[in-house]
């Protein structure tokens, strides 16, 4: 893969979380909270114990779906699932915050971080959790933000979501700005949007679909992950949407500090594209950007498949910012998250076999 050459729409976004959240909560009682109150966690962290890495080689399975990882500063790391949030230190996973349909996370510390619920298209898979941006710290789970309020209010995609019942929302990825902000990818609302740390939000910029020639589908875009680079800037992967044609997600550059931009513009450019159904991104400490693809036939092929790996599998490559990027992982069985320690260590979430079955977190050679 060469830089500018190489590789959900919202509503399968929102059905994928939807779909893997049910088969996840399927077998678990999870209750729903008052999230005006703070949710307790149900139980504290044992106190750290050094080891070489959080898990081996081999890694750790979790529950699924986990669709975000990330790691702490104490070399633990911390996963985003179905039924709520663990940490995974010298090979074990902790449960630190039950809370269902939990997207992403991002980590301030031991046991505390920043996360994000999904929507969904469902009903009966809308809690009085889901679509809020929530911080972990000192024991308990306390809301920041209200995600779901600001799209029904503002919708700042316009162009895609029109009508009464356009606006949908689910909150997929969160990132740490300075000052006790945060970033956040929408992959329902096309949007990626700035928290701060009062809980006043802003939209930074909204996508816009692949133009394909005239008589094909133009795919909706799909912000699935935000990574803050080397450089300031904001880094986002997308998952395009119906009809998942292999080669067209793409990773977008914003600058820092923007608001109210459109990609592609001045503000927001192309830095790679030719990927495929982009999952998730996270820089190392050198500046590389590593960028997940669910699978290389794309999340309709595996969707087809009733959700079990293809024969094609998923994808790890590694980008510089200025788009020239190399495969360094394939193969892999529906990976969906990854995360890079301070030593530079890659960890990565592959699901076993079916989506819905099992998710290992270990290390990549």
């Amino acid at each position: 893969m060469s830089g500018m050459s190489r590789n959900v729409p919202a509503r399968l976004a929102v059905r994928l979380s939807a779909t893997v959240l049910a088969a996840a909560l399927a077998g678990s009682v999870v209750s729903c909270r008052d999230t005006s109150r703070s949710v307790a966690p149900r139980s504290g962290l044992r106190p750290y114990l050094p080891s070489k890495s959080p898990a081996p080689a081999a890694g750790v399975v979790i529950s699924a779906p986990l669709f975000g990882l990330d790691a702490a500063s104490d070399g633990s790391l911390h996963a985003a699932t179905g039924a709520g949030v663990f940490a995974i230190r010298a090979g074990a996973a902790e449960s630190i915050a039950q809370l269902p349909g939990v997207n992403g996370v991002a980590s301030l510390g031991v046991g505390d971080a920043f996360i994000v619920t999904g929507g969904s298209l469902d009903p009966s898979q809308i809690f009085p959790t889901s679509r809020q941006l929530f911080r972990i710290s000192n024991g308990g789970v306390h809301q920041v933000a209200d995600l779901w309020a600001y799209e029904q209010t503002v919708n700042p995609d316009q162009s895609w979501n029109q009508g009464p019942l356009a606006v949908e929302s689910n909150p997929f990825d969160v990132a740490l700005l300075h000052g006790g902000r945060v970033l956040v990818a929408d992959a329902a609302a096309n949007d990626i949007l700035v928290v701060d740390a009062n809980g006043t939000i802003d939209w930074v910029a909204v996508l816009t679909p692949v133009d394909l020639p005239p008589g094909q589908i133009d795919p909706q875009p799909v912000p699935t992950s935000i990574a803050i680079g080397p450089d300031g800037a904001y880094y986002v992967g997308e998952l395009t949407g119906f009809p998942a044609i292999p080669g067209l997600s793409r990773v977008w550059r914003i600058a820092p500090g923007s608001r109210h931009v459109t990609c592609p513009s001045s503000a927001c450019t192309l830095v790679a594209g030719g990927f495929t159904s982009i999952i998730d991104l996270e820089f190392g400490p050198d500046g590389t950007l590593y960028v997940v693809e669910f699978d290389e036939a794309s999340w309709l092929g595996v969707e087809a498949k009733g959700f079990i790996k293809t024969a094609a599998g998923g994808t790890v490559s590694a980008c510089s910012i200025g788009g020239s990027c190399s495969v360094v992982a394939n193969n892999l069985s529906l990976p969906t998250a990854i995360a890079v320690d301070k030593t530079g260590t890659l960890w990565i979430a592959e699901h076993e076999s079916v989506l819905f079955a099992g998710a290992r977190v270990h290390r990549l050679p």
